[in-house]
């Protein structure tokens, strides 16, 4: 049985990271961190979270390079996926539609809280 409250937050900035792990571990959930897409296929792989928050633009490997590797695999198909980045959806990567994301959300136009409700109702 998958853990509903387990989740990975894949993000390069490190204050945005630590913003996002504080809030969702107040909010009672189990939270793991990734500064870039390769570490966080790693994480994603060892702990199966519920749910990933993704950022698109990072170092080493980035977030739409990730999930589509992430989506290779059997028991990936269905994590919950929310993109969560400041690029505008006009300027998201076109292959982000056959990645199954669930949500598509800019950082800028959204609180904190906004984006544990987000999670809330996708779970």
């Amino acid at each position: 049985m998958e853990d509903k409250t387990k989740l990975v937050i894949v993000e390069d900035e490190l204050t945005i990271r630590d913003l996002y792990s504080f809030k969702f571990k107040l909010e009672g959930f189990e939270v793991y961190t990734a500064e870039n897409g390769e570490t966080g296929l790693k994480i994603i792989e060892k702990e199966k979270p519920a749910l990933i928050l993704l950022d698109l633009r990072m170092p080493v490997m980035s977030g739409e390079d990730m999930l589509e590797q992430l989506r290779s695999y059997d028991w990936a198909k269905d994590i919950k996926v929310i993109v969560l980045t400041n690029i505008s959806k006009d300027e998201a990567p076109a292959k982000l539609r056959l990645l199954n994301v669930d949500r598509y959300v800019v950082k800028a136009h959204h609180t904190p809280q906004q984006i544990v409700d987000i999670v809330r109702e996708i779970l």
